[in-house]
């Protein structure tokens, strides 16, 4: 039989788990940005030697440490989790999970680490030259680090590159590549850089209109808007290509989840993509009978050429997903959830019943439990779920964050657009109005970020590791209690750490850049 967990230790890890995320992902965004906008300052004041231009790079370097700072402490409390509170999925896949986040903590964080002393303190001690290389080599570290995260993670979205060893009941590594490179991990690597790249302009934007706004620092804030907006509508304007490359891969690869990103239940060919839709607060289950919308606009044909690249495709909905019986591409017939449940079952009575005959020493019983294993092996993760229904994410929160962020990831463009023609073709400082816009669009972009990072990690639910995994078989044994008490420790510090990071990034914004 399988160990029925307590429900509220699982959403209370849950939770903690998220929130950490959350705080976490507050400041990785704004560190790529940045690291990317100081580099170019920098080179611009290499190659001119105009101290005008090593002013506004040191000013930016300024915000950038003071957000790598805290962002470094969050990001040690949310991989330490791993081991606090999921130490049956560090357990079972930690010989794969680790290998990424080893390498990011010995390659890219002492790259950042080495190069980061040379940028803050070298200006005097080191070339010219050499501090510049030293700028970029930072910036590449946090690059470099976020990769190697997001390998991981698309790990978790993705298995690949694995065999399981029902000896150690541990899954192990196979084929490094297959990890580091899947399609999964390239695609969310480019598209999640991408999206700080426009965080990072909009924060400089933002910053240098509140410079117009009191009539300071005229030069070097309209010099800043100019380089933040061409290179923030380079950036988004690549983010959507990614973000489409993305959900094609999604469709491939997590079907459950396109279909909650759209509200999908019924499948079908030249299938439309919903534009604006407001779903039925009703409609509880796949199978209730409840139509899903309470109106939609759809543009035709767009989520079968999303999908599968060819309009007229198929496109398997939440009801098909659960009940089987349609086409997949390779010409066989998808299962049901039942079967698949089923299969999973079978799976894990199987390394039961391996290990079991091997303590008894029935080296022919151990064989066939073996194989019976290996052949249900695929479905194992459907083993530790008990009702279908469980199977499909959150529907009106993985729709409605999905639109959040494509709508405004289209009113970026917009706005890079509109400043970048006022700061080269209009008096951009006289523009009151265009100051306000560009400061309340700084938390539009954090806004953003999250809306996304709900999608790909809600919409995976309930899977730890897409089909391998669930949570409940994931968490550890844990009083809830106790995960419960480190949540709101958790929370005070976050708020805390936050509060003081705002608290000195705005005295610094205050101070503005020096002047020798």
């Amino acid at each position: 039989m399988i160990e029925q967990i307590d429900t509220s230790l699982i959403d209370w890890s849950r939770a903690q788990f998220a929130m950490t995320a959350i705080y976490h992902w507050i400041f990785v965004p704004l560190t790529l940005g940045l690291a990317v906008v100081m580099g170019i300052m920098e080179t611009l004041y290499y190659r001119t030697g105009n101290e005008f231009w090593k002013r506004t790079a040191q000013f930016w370097m300024k915000l950038f440490g003071i957000n790598f700072a805290v962002g470094v402490a969050t990001g040690l409390i949310l991989e330490f989790e791993f081991g606090t509170n999921w130490s049956n999925y560090s357990f079972f896949v930690g010989d794969i999970f680790g290998a990424p986040l080893a390498i990011e903590g010995i390659v890219a964080f002492f790259m950042e680490a080495t190069f980061i002393a040379v940028m803050f303190f070298g200006w005097e001690k080191v070339s010219r030259k050499f501090h510049l290389v030293s700028t970029w080599l930072t910036g590449l570290g946090a690059t470099i680090s976020a990769w190697w995260i997001l390998v991981a993670n698309a790990w978790m979205q993705h298995p690949v590159g694995m065999t399981f060893n029902p000896d150690t009941v541990r899954n192990e590594m196979s084929d490094f590549l297959a990890v580091a490179f899947s399609p999964v991990a390239v695609s969310k690597f480019f598209h999640t850089v991408l999206s700080g790249w426009v965080l990072g302009a909009i924060f400089v934007i933002g910053v240098s209109s509140w410079y117009l706004l009191k009539k300071r620092e005229r030069p070097f804030a309209l010099a800043s808007i100019k380089i933040a907006a061409v290179f923030g509508l380079a950036a988004s304007l690549l983010s959507a290509i990614t973000g489409d490359s993305e959900g094609h891969v999604v469709a491939q690869h997590q079907p459950m989840k396109l279909a909650a990103m759209e509200g999908f239940y019924e499948g079908q060919e030249k299938a439309g993509l919903v534009a604006v839709g407001l779903l039925n607060p009703d409609k509880e289950t796949y199978n209730d009978g409840k139509e899903a919308f309470l109106f939609k606009v759809e543009v035709p044909w767009l989520l079968s050429f999303l999908a599968n690249r060819d309009v007229d495709s198929y496109v398997p909905g939440i009801a098909n997903l659960i009940e089987g019986g349609y086409r997949l591409p390779d010409g066989t017939t998808a299962l049901s959830a039942q079967e698949k449940m089923a299969r999973g079952e079978t799976a894990v009575n199987a390394l039961a019943d391996y290990h079991a005959a091997k303590e008894a020493g029935n080296a022919a019983g151990a064989d066939i439990a073996k194989q019976t294993l290996q052949a249900n092996m695929p479905y194992f993760g459907y083993g530790y779920i008990n009702d279908v229904n469980k199977l499909v994410p959150n529907v009106p929160l993985t729709f409605y964050a999905f639109r959040v962020m494509v709508i405004l990831g289209c009113y970026f463009i917009l706005f890079f657009g509109v400043v970048l023609f006022l700061a080269y073709k209009r008096d951009l400082s006289r523009m009151k109005w265009m100051h306000w816009v560009a400061l309340l669009t700084i938390p539009l972009g954090y806004l953003a970020g999250q809306a996304g990072w709900i999608v790909a990690e809600c919409g995976r639910q309930p899977w730890a590791i897409q089909d391998l995994l669930p949570v409940n078989a994931a968490i550890s044994r844990l009083q809830t209690g106790s995960v419960q008490v480190t949540f709101f420790l958790f929370l005070i510090l976050f708020a805390v750490m936050l509060i003081a990071e705002v608290m000195i990034l705005l005295k610094a914004i205050k101070a503005g850049p020096a002047h020798n």
